[in-house]
């Protein structure tokens, strides 16, 4: 099955079809009953519950590649390599192999989870206030994202390579071929890339970004024109053959320095911090929920923080309502509010803080502040205090909208959901043989302590990595069997794009499509943002008078991709705000 391409400029119309044909039941016959058991925590041998293989990204030569590679018989880590690789091509502004990443991996012999952190990390020269400027205030965002400051040390391709020493079939070298050659040859811009560079981004202004996208009369290339990138393309065939060596030392190494350590604001990475880093191997962190057990990255990904708010969700009757309902979208937005409150207070790089995340899951606590939902919005709602919690300073992180998530599966029922991304749109704006550089660090608080003197949990330290809110998501059913996947980009949003998308695909048992084009929105304290031109009127005249205005939301969206399967069968979904498509076809084993 082939879900085809859709442009961007049809989404509103998508949605608003989808919404019309949804009002004639505003809440699905029955919605899935509580688990009354946790599923098998190690299974042997499992039968996958479907036999099919998928690909589902947010760019469609993206996903041709991934199927491709599973036609050969690749696994779904060969796959999710293919798949990174492309999407570095030809969807610059959200990820890119100088960037980084969280992987799930659902391991279909065991019925487990697995988790890759490729998260970047600080170089060893970064300090606390490097942020702040001479007068000892935080820098403006412009300056800093496209500083050399900016850049944490790239984690996703070394990530993906101890995912394929550990899960792949077929050779690393034999994974980068339809990416080069259409660096090679070129692809043709899409809308959606077209319309970020007709934007006023900092670093469209950069000289790399200036060059690569100019036309030979000094105009930036635009949609319906092709771009090659023959740098990219020799970059491709070296790491291809000489592995992550490719990046991480020799030339490509040698010019990430230099680039970084380039005016204005330079940074202070070596070749040391590039030849150092290393992905993680970490243990996942799986909650019951519904009939479904579900895993997420632990910090410093805030998966804690995503089973924080279906735990506080569960303690609502939203799965007795529908996206008709006002007061379904009131439950969320309010568990919303008090899930980011405890999120970005206390969430960050477990080496360097004491993160909670037991306190933050107990039972107790979360029925203490489901408590705080009330009939009306409030003031936006103050961190709680957790068993485990240590006081810091209330964060000031600005975290952007940017990154990727696809999602791939394999004919022996293995899984990949992936969340990768360069932060902002493209990063720094600063480019290294034909990608370009992320601007993770960022992703740190700019103010490492408060008035009070209290350290943010977030502050930047050597080898530290930056609190994420990547969360690829993983489903097993009861079995031990995957049943499902969900992520999203778009930066602090992304938490509250997959809950929406969980809710509708699960307790209001919608089509995958549609619960990811249900109407996005982010409540984080004061702010409620939100897509007002796609929620009906008469929903937004309901949540005002329960004191919730909704204001207009960031502006890269969503970028959600889902799969849940049904009765045996993949129920594949892509955001219909991006470019995604579902591609699907039976196993061969």
């Amino acid at each position: 099955m082939i879900l085809p391409f859709r442009s961007p400029a049809r989404p509103l119309a998508l949605s608003l079809m989808m919404l019309a044909a949804l009002a004639s039941c505003s809440r699905p016959a029955s919605a899935p009953p509580a688990a009354s058991a946790a599923p098998p925590q190690s299974v042997t041998a499992t039968r996958p519950a479907t036999a099919e293989m998928f690909v589902v990204a947010s760019n469609p030569l993206a996903s041709e590649a991934g199927m491709a590679v599973l036609r050969r018989g690749g696994s779904a880590v060969d796959a999710a390599i293919a798949v990174q690789a492309m999407l570095s091509l030809v969807e610059p502004q959200s990820s890119g192999i100088g960037g980084g990443a969280f992987m799930n991996y659902f391991n279909a012999r065991t019925g487990k989870a697995e988790i890759y952190d490729g998260r970047e990390t600080a170089p060893a020269g970064a300090t606390a206030d490097m942020f702040l400027g001479d007068n000892g205030k935080p820098l403006g965002y412009p300056a800093a994202v496209t500083s050399g400051r900016a850049t944490g040390v790239p984690g996703v391709v070394r990530m993906l390579k101890l995912a394929h020493e550990e899960h792949g079939t077929l050779q690393w070298r034999t994974l980068f071929g339809d990416a080069e050659r259409t660096a090679r040859d070129g692809f043709i811009i899409t809308p959606r890339l077209g319309r970020f560079l007709t934007r006023s981004f900092p670093q469209l202004s950069s000289p790399d970004a200036q060059a690569y996208f100019a036309k030979g009369d000094g105009t930036l290339v635009g949609v319906g024109d092709r771009l090659k990138n023959p740098a990219y393309a020799a970059f491709l065939k070296r790491l291809a053959a000489q592995g992550p060596e490719a990046l991480y030392a020799g030339p490509t190494a040698q010019a990430i320095v230099t680039r970084t350590n380039a005016a204005p604001l330079a940074g202070t990475m070596t070749l040391a911090d590039l030849a150092a880093y290393r992905p993680i191997k970490r243990e996942p962190l799986c909650r019951d929920w519904r009939v479904y057990l579900v895993c997420v990255p632990p910090p410093p990904s805030s998966g804690v923080g995503m089973l924080q708010l279906l735990a506080l969700l569960e303690r609502t009757d939203i799965a007795a309502r529908g996206p008709q309902d006002p007061q379904a979208w009131f439950l969320f937005a309010e568990a919303s509010r008090i899930m980011y409150a405890d999120r970005d207070r206390y969430v960050g790089d477990p080496k360097f803080v004491a993160v909670p995340v037991e306190g933050l899951l107990a039972a107790d606590y979360v029925a203490t502040r489901a408590g705080l939902i009330g009939a009306v919005a409030g003031p936006a709602p103050a961190a709680g205090t957790p068993a485990g919690a240590v006081l810091a300073a209330a964060d000031t992180t600005a975290e952007p909208a940017g990154t990727s998530h696809f999602i791939v599966g394999d004919a022996k029922g293995n899984v990949v959901s992936m969340t990768t991304t360069v932060e902002s749109i493209f990063g720094t704006g600063r480019m290294v043989d034909g990608f370009f550089l992320n601007n993770q660090m960022t992703d740190f608080t700019f103010s490492p302590r408060d008035a009070q003197g209290r350290a943010a949990v977030n502050a930047v330290a050597p080898g530290k990595r930056p609190r994420s809110s990547m969360t690829p998501l993983v489903m097993i059913d009861r079995q031990g069997r995957f049943a499902g996947a969900l992520g999203s980009a778009g930066g602090n949003a992304i938490l509250a794009y997959v809950g929406k998308s969980m809710i509708g695909a699960v307790d209001w048992g919608l089509p995958m499509q549609q619960a990811l084009a249900l109407p996005n929105i982010v409540a984080r304290g004061d702010n409620i943002g939100g897509e007002v031109t796609r929620f009906s009127p008469e929903i937004l005249e309901a949540l005002a008078a329960r004191g919730m205005k909704i204001v207009p939301g960031q502006g890269e969206d969503s970028g959600l991709h889902g799969v849940i399967v049904r009765n045996g069968r993949i129920d594949g979904g892509y955001d219909p705000r991006r470019e995604g498509r579902v591609l699907v076809e039976a196993g061969r084993r």
